[in-house]
């Protein structure tokens, strides 16, 4: 059997094998197992074919691991696609000395901390930056 229909039959065992267990990595190496075959069609020999496959597993795994790394460190609380509060602006009346504040929002009292202790003593319109439970994470509208 000709080197190309090798990694080809073996881009195509691991498209299946991530279609029956949707580790998105399979998907991955198959890629890395096609650019294999394309090495092949190029002339390189074996040690340049698994080059080219190991490059190529390592680029997109490592791509992909990176991106879920990057999406996992933002938290959904902040994200205003998950919570449609962050973004949404409240009015301070005056803070506790505890470092919280009483708010209205939605037509009911919340607990509102603020987002850096630095920013607490502050009245006046703040905007939501997360919401923790039942308390709204905020900071003021001139904040950057």
């Amino acid at each position: 059997m000709d080197d190309a229909t090798l990694w080809w039959v073996l881009a195509g065992l691991l498209v299946a094998a991530e279609l029956l267990s949707g580790t998105f990595v399979l998907l991955m190496l198959a890629l890395a197992a096609a650019a294999g075959a394309v090495a092949v069609h190029a002339g390189l020999a074996l040690s340049g074919q698994l080059l080219t496959a190991g490059l190529c597993a390592l680029l997109t795994a490592g791509g992909w691991a990176w991106v879920r790394l990057r999406r996992r460190r933002a938290s959904p609380e902040t994200d205003p696609g998950v919570v449609l509060d962050v973004g949404q602006t409240v009015q301070v009346q005056g803070w506790l000395p505890d470092g919280t504040a009483h708010v209205r929002y939605r037509g009911a009292e919340w607990l509102a901390v603020a987002a850096a202790p630095h920013l607490q003593r502050q009245p006046g319109p703040h905007r939501i930056r997360a919401v923790h439970g039942n308390r709204l994470v905020i900071e003021p509208l001139d904040h950057p």
